[in-house]
């Protein structure tokens, strides 16, 4: 301890009559947890990185990755009525290897985004997050007022519990540290908000929470972050994105900034660096000036999928890590994943509103107005996806729709990723005969046409090219199919 922390300490009353501030983030540097550099060693995995021959895609546990899920909508931790095991069992028997997670310092109430079964709007008494409730009443949602000096260690064991859990099922967690609040009713509820915690602290406009304006609530955030880092520090199936959709409710950049260089110092004396991510834009929108810890740039609601095209030349994997406000059918969100990865993305996230506390294994049926879909189907199509892209040697692939030269249905799209000379991954959109015409090196070929509700392969056949444009009709099918065309060996 330093002498002037030790001075501090000793004279801390002082301070507090003097300028509560320091007091405060004084209290919540020397908070229980608050430094621990953990004295437990544990078994060191390397987390999952960005793939070294080729950052558009990752590398997980020695293999290359794409991340593709229809997850609940984030509350698995946060929501003491959800139970983690039935819903990673059955993400893992659904072949789909990612779930996004939210830190527990932003929640929902009952009715919002006319979402019923919300796990982020937990039923009363039922939330929980980073720091304890006290004895002191008054918080809005009728228990006591939370303090932000301190940790609610079962908070921590329940959120290590759910990545452990993840991990043993193969399943990636995309840990989403913050996220902006949308309505005054969300801050209002929030143990941030200075009505709700015992600190003080928070006594701000909810446009300005996420910014740099205030130091005591940057304290909090950044302490909260260094103990989830620290928390998880030896995971290999966890990342990190910053915050959730921060293109609303205020959130500036040199904030988020900020947390990249919290996360970036919490781990300097760990042995593992996990990947930062960072949300841009719903849609699309290029990335300028990146911050250098940031591997993985994602986009909600991200069809079509410009956003990869645009950003593509960064080098860095390209995220579509959330839709589901598009109505209830499973085509659409099928349709979406298929486009996006296809343009050389490398994460796909839908909204499962079918994952509700009660029924972990994406069972409930939710009512037409609900705005998003999901299903046990869909899940099944979406693995559908993963297994044939991880047909091919992905890695060595990119972007290439130039080889579509013709032949795709009338108001439908075609996207190719391609290796060139070698293997095509080719997702037809529409109905009607699709009879495509590719630019394809002269050779022997198979062609593989891919049923993409099924996984069925609905027609094969060798095909030797002589060189020019290559035709290869497609059988019939609904809504959509893909393509697998490989060049022969031998």
């Amino acid at each position: 301890m330093s002498g002037f922390t030790q001075h501090l300490i000793a004279g801390r009353g002082s301070f507090a009559a003097a300028w509560p501030g320091v007091a405060f983030l004084l209290a919540l540097a020397l908070a229980p947890g608050a430094a621990r550099l953990s004295p437990r060693k544990e078994k060191r995995m390397k987390p999952i990185t960005s793939h070294p021959e080729n950052p558009h895609y990752f590398l997980f546990r020695g293999k290359p990755t794409v991340l593709i899920t229809s997850g609940e909508h984030y509350g698995a931790v946060l929501n003491l009525d959800f139970d983690c095991v039935p819903y990673l069992d059955t993400l893992a028997a659904d072949g789909l290897n990612l779930t996004r997670l939210f830190s527990g310092c932003y929640r929902e109430v009952p009715g919002s985004f006319n979402i019923q079964g919300n796990t982020l709007a937990p039923a009363p008494g039922r939330f929980i997050c980073p720091w304890p409730r006290t004895a002191t009443p008054g918080a809005s949602d009728g228990g006591g007022k939370f303090d932000l000096t301190r940790w609610d260690e079962a908070y921590f064991r329940r959120l290590r519990d759910f990545c452990a859990q993840a991990g043993k099922r193969g399943v990636v967690v995309e840990v989403v540290l913050f996220c902006p609040f949308y309505e005054d009713v969300l801050w209002q509820n929030d143990p941030m908000n200075a009505a709700n915690n015992v600190n003080g602290v928070g006594a701000v406009p909810r446009e300005e929470v996420y910014t740099l304006k205030h130091p005591d609530l940057m304290a909090v955030h950044t302490a909260m972050t260094r103990r989830i880092v620290q928390e998880l520090k030896d995971l290999d199936n966890v990342y990190y994105e910053i915050c959730n959709e921060p293109y609303f409710g205020g959130v500036t950049m040199e904030w988020q900034h900020r947390i990249a260089d919290t996360i970036v110092a919490a781990e300097a004396a760990l042995p593992n660096r996990h990947l930062i991510a960072q949300n841009v834009a719903n849609g699309s929108a290029k990335v300028e000036n990146p911050h250098p810890a940031v591997s993985l740039f994602n986009f909600h609601y991200a069809s079509p999928p410009d956003a990869v095209g645009v950003n593509y030349g960064l080098g860095k994997a390209i995220g579509f890590n959330e839709t589901g406000f598009a109505g209830n059918a499973d085509a659409t969100y099928r349709a979406q994943a298929w486009e996006f990865l296809l343009a050389g993305g490398s994460l796909f996230n839908n909204l499962d509103y079918s994952f509700t506390a009660g029924h972990e294994r994406g069972t409930f049926r939710y009512p037409e107005t609900q705005p998003g879909g999901g299903s046990p189907e869909l899940r099944r199509q979406l693995r559908v996806l993963k297994e044939f892209l991880y047909r091919f040697d992905f890695v060595k692939m990119a972007p290439d729709n130039a080889v579509i030269k013709g032949g795709v249905p009338a108001g439908g799209a075609a996207r190719a990723l391609a290796e060139p000379g070698k293997a095509y991954a080719v997702y037809v959109r529409g109905s009607g005969r699709a009879e495509l015409l590719l630019a394809v090196p002269a050779g022997r070929y198979r062609a593989e046409w891919v049923n993409t509700h099924t996984g069925a392969v609905e027609k094969a056949e060798g095909l030797q090219h002589a060189g020019g444009e290559l035709r290869v009709a497609a059988p019939p099918y609904v809504e959509d199919i893909a393509l697998r065309l490989v060049r022969a060996t031998g």
